[in-house]
């Protein structure tokens, strides 16, 4: 098994030993950062399983498939700049 090492801040341990009402041990720390990790891990791989999935079973090239994302990526550009009520100033196409 790998390991990592992480250090907590000393306000994110005092806020939630405050919050809890004691002093958390240092094992308590470990197993919950071990615990957070494990469940992180693993909805990250199912989410990279089902997007593997989706993929798969695409028929787009990688063109078409970057062409569509910098649609997307311009459309959403477009709806920040109005909901900021900042001017569009052309579509310019992006290489």
């Amino acid at each position: 098994m790998d390991e990592l090492l992480l250090r907590v801040p000393d306000e994110v341990r005092r806020e939630f030993e405050t919050v809890l009402g004691r002093e958390i041990p240092e094992k308590i720390w470990q197993l919950l950062f071990s615990r957070f990790l494990n469940e992180e891990l693993r909805e990250k791989l199912s989410e990279i399983k089902r997007i593997k999935s989706i993929v798969s079973k695409s028929k787009l090239t990688e063109k078409q498939a970057k062409e569509l994302a910098d649609e997307v990526s311009l459309s959403i550009s477009k709806r920040f700049l109005d909901s900021a009520r900042v001017k569009y100033s052309g579509d310019r196409k992006v290489s």
